[in-house]
């Protein structure tokens, strides 16, 4: 079962609960998809957006929160903060499991010699196999400097 269809049935089970916060938080995954369609459909591809593409939206919605919800604690609005780590939990259902470390790190040895990368120009090639493959499963942020120090191993950086 794809996920939109996923986020569909948990809405409609959410409605039948009478569960508010749940409730508007899948209805916002829901028009950020729908949002991305709209945009696609300008650039002429009249086509759905795929389950890759669902999993980078809500991997940005889960990042977006989690900096909402650390601004709030700073600001000392405590309650405002659990509402967004709250949300974070229902869009991280939707997302496939978290990669451990050390998964991580096995997966960019793995990118690396799967695409041949020599030096620190071939970081794109790297960082677009692992995109492709663990799109949803680990933070390409965090990810980018451990493909940097991966290329960087033969001294040339």
């Amino acid at each position: 079962m794809d996920t939109r269809t996923r986020v569909n049935m948990a809405l409609k089970q959410a409605m039948k609960d009478r569960a508010a916060a749940r409730l508007a938080t899948l209805r916002l995954i829901n028009a950020a998809i729908k949002d991305r369609e709209i945009a696609e459909r300008v650039d002429g591809d009249a086509g759905g957006i795929g389950d890759a593409e669902i999993l980078a939206i809500l991997g940005k919605m889960t990042k977006q929160r989690n900096e909402s919800a650390r601004a709030y604690e700073e600001g000392g609005r405590l309650d405002l903060a659990e509402r967004e780590l709250g949300e974070i939990s229902i869009i991280e259902e939707f997302l496939p499991k978290q990669l451990s470390d050390d998964e991580v790190a096995e997966a960019v040895k793995t990118a690396v010699v799967d695409t041949g990368a020599q030096s620190i120009r071939d970081m794109g090639k790297v960082m677009g196999a692992l995109k492709g493959k663990y799109t949803g499963q680990m933070d390409f942020g965090k990810v980018g400097p451990l493909v940097k120090d991966q290329l960087c191993q033969g001294g040339d950086c």
